[in-house]
C-alpha cells in the first residue's frame, strides 16, 4: 500500500485488538492467579523514566484535562493529540494515534525460572514475560486505530484450582494468554478458587454506538433536555462502549459530548455523568490529584484508591497522572502527607506488592510472630514491620497471616491496629486488612459513610459507584445490606433526589422508582 493512498499501511500481517474475553475490568484490584485471563500481568518490567526533573504543577481541583486519553483496555482510545507529551525517553510507543496509558513493557525473562516451562510461556501473575504492547498480541493496527469490540466483559472466574492450569491458545494467543503451568517448590498456589466479582453494569448487548450517539444529540438538541435518555445510554453502557460513543458523537456532529452534557445538566447529576464519560484511568487520576489540590488533603481517597489496586494498575495511573498533570504522582504523594502514612503510601505506589499468589504457611507463622513483636508485645510501635509485611505479601499470604495472627492472640490483626495506631495510618492499615479479608465490606462502609449522619458526600458517593459498577457492585449491595440492615437502594432513595437518584439506581442495577 502506497503513502498517500488514504489506506492503511502495515508491514505486518492484519491482527486483531481483542482482548481475551474474560479479562478483569481496570480497578478490580488483585485477582488469584489462573484464575482469570487478566490483562494485566502483576510484575511489569518497568519502562526507564525520564531522568530530567518535571516541574511542580499546581493541582487544579475539579478539572479533567481537555483531552480524554482512552487507550485499550479496558477502553479504546480517544483521539487525542499525537504531539501530547509522553513520560517515555524517546519515542511514543503507541502508534497511529492510540494514546494509551497502559505502560509497555519489554520482554524480561522470569525472575522466577522454576514457575516456567520455557521462555516463551506468558505466566500469568507470575512475573514472566510481559508482551510489548499492553496486551498479548496487540500490535499497531493495521486497519483502525480503535479495537473493534462491543464491549468490555467484567472478570468472570474459573472454577479449577489455581496450581495447576492447563490452557490451550489458538493462534496469537498461544503461550500468551493461555499457558501451561506447574507450581514448584515448598510454596505452594492457594487452593482456593472463587469468583471476583458480580458487577451490575454488563456491555450492552447489540451496541450500536453511532445510534447512541445520534440518541444523545436529540436529547440535548433544541429546547430543554431529556434527562431519561441520557440515563438509558450513558448509565447503561460499559465505560469502554462510552469511549466509542464519544467518538462518533464527536465524529458525526464535530461537538465534545462533555462540554454538551456539561451545558445541559447541572449539579451532582452533570458531576455523576461526566465522570461516567472520562476513561476510567483520567478518572482515577482526576481523583487523586482533586483530593491534593488546594489547602488540606483528602487522605480517605488516597487510601481507597491505593491500598485497593493491583500493581499493574497502581502504575498505570502513575504513568497517566504524569502525562496529565506533568507531576509524578510519588512526589506528590510525599508532598501532601507525612510520617508512617506518607511511608505507607510511597511504599503502595512503589507497586512492587507480590502477587503471585503463593502461599507459604511457615512465613505465614513468621510474619504474624513479627506483627505480634512489633506491636503488642513492645512499648511502642514498630510501624516499619507492619508497612513491610502488608504492602509487600501477596493477599492469599495476607489472609494466611491474619488468620495465624488470631490463632496467637485470640482477636483480629484489624484489633490491634486499631490498638497501636491512629489517624491515617490505622485507616491505611485497616483498609489493606479489609480488601484482604473481604473487599466487599469495605466498598459496602465507603458507601455507608458517604450517606451516614447529616449531609451526603456526593463525591465519595459517585467515585465507589463509577468506579465498581463494572466489577462486583453486585456483591457490594449484598454486603451493605447485611452490615447495616437496610438496601443500598433505600439510602440512595433517602439521601439523593430527581435524576441523579435515577441515573445511580441504573449503575447499582436497581429499577427506578418514584
Amino acid at each position: 500500500m502506497f503513502l498517500g493512498s488514504g489506506m492503511p499501511y502495515s508491514s505486518h500481517p492484519p491482527t486483531t485488538n481483542e482482548p481475551p474475553p474474560n479479562a478483569a475490568p481496570f480497578g478490580a484490584g488483585w485477582v488469584p492467579p489462573m484464575q482469570q485471563n487478566s490483562l494485566y500481568t502483576s510484575t511489569p518490567p518497568y519502562p526507564p523514566q525520564p531522568s530530567h526533573h518535571q516541574p511542580h504543577q499546581p493541582h487544579q481541583p475539579h478539572q479533567y484535562p481537555p483531552s480524554q486519553h482512552g487507550g485499550y483496555p479496558p477502553y479504546p482510545a480517544s483521539s487525542a493529540s499525537a504531539s501530547a507529551s509522553y513520560p517515555y525517553p524517546n519515542s511514543n510507543p503507541y502508534p497511529n494515534h492510540n494514546s494509551n496509558p497502559y505502560p509497555v513493557t519489554q520482554s524480561h525473562p522470569s525472575p522466577s525460572p522454576s514457575h516456567s516451562h520455557s521462555h516463551n510461556i506468558h505466566q500469568l501473575h507470575g512475573g514472566a514475560q510481559a508482551a510489548p504492547y499492553p496486551y498479548p498480541g496487540a500490535q499497531p493496527a493495521t486497519n483502525s486505530p480503535y479495537p473493534t469490540g462491543s464491549g468490555f466483559t467484567p472478570a468472570m472466574t474459573a472454577g479449577y484450582d489455581a496450581g495447576h492450569g492447563h490452557g490451550h491458545g489458538h493462534g496469537q494467543w498461544q503461550g500468551q494468554w493461555h499457558g501451561h503451568e506447574h507450581g514448584h517448590g515448598h510454596a505452594h498456589r492457594s487452593p482456593t478458587a472463587h469468583k471476583e466479582g458480580t458487577p451490575t453494569l454488563f456491555p450492552a448487548q447489540g451496541f450500536d454506538p453511532v445510534k447512541d450517539a445520534h440518541d444523545l444529540r436529540k436529547a440535548m438538541k433544541g429546547f430543554g433536555t431529556d434527562e431519561n435518555a441520557l440515563i438509558n445510554i450513558i448509565c447503561r453502557r460499559t465505560n469502554e462502549q462510552r469511549q466509542e460513543i464519544q467518538r462518533q458523537y464527536k465524529t458525526h456532529f464535530g461537538k465534545d459530548l462533555i462540554e454538551d452534557i456539561k451545558s445541559e445538566t447541572s449539579g451532582n447529576f452533570e458531576k455523576l455523568l461526566v465522570g461516567l464519560l472520562h476513561p476510567i484511568v483520567d478518572y482515577y487520576c482526576a481523583e487523586l490529584n482533586d483530593a491534593m489540590a488546594g489547602i488540606g488533603t483528602d487522605e480517605e481517597v488516597l487510601i481507597e484508591i491505593l491500598c485497593t489496586l493491583s500493581n499493574m494498575e497502581i502504575y498505570t495511573i502513575k504513568n497517566q497522572y504524569l502525562r496529565l498533570y506533568g507531576a509524578h504522582l510519588e512526589s506528590e504523594l510525599k508532598s501532601e502527607t507525612s510520617g508512617n502514612f506518607k511511608r505507607l503510601l510511597t511504599s503502595l505506589c512503589t507497586a512492587a506488592r507480590d502477587e503471585s499468589g503463593r502461599i507459604d504457611p511457615d512465613q505465614a507463622k513468621d510474619d504474624a510472630r513479627e506483627l505480634l513483636k512489633a506491636g503488642e508485645l513492645r512499648v511502642g510501635t514498630d510501624e516499619s514491620m507492619f508497612n513491610m509485611i502488608l504492602c509487600q505479601r501477596n493477599y492469599a499470604q495476607l489472609k494466611m497471616i491474619f488468620q495465624e495472627y488470631e490463632g496467637m492472640t485470640g482477636h483480629s490483626l484489624e484489633k490491634a491496629i486499631k490498638k497501636e495506631f491512629s489517624g491515617d495510618i490505622m485507616e491505611g492499615l485497616i483498609a489493606i486488612f479489609r480488601c484482604v479479608t473481604n473487599k466487599a465490606d469495605y466498598f459496602a462502609s465507603r458507601l455507608h459513610k458517604a450517606m451516614a449522619g447529616i449531609g451526603t458526600n456526593d463525591t465519595q458517593l459517585i467515585r465507589v459507584i463509577i468506579t465498581r459498577c463494572e466489577i462486583d457492585m453486585s456483591d457490594i449491595k449484598v454486603a451493605f445490606e447485611r452490615l447495616y440492615g437496610k438496601s443500598l437502594k433505600s439510602w440512595i432513595k433517602g439521601d439523593t433526589s430527581g435524576h441523579y437518584k435515577h441515573a445511580l439506581y441504573a449503575l447499582v442495577g436497581e429499577q427506578r422508582s418514584s
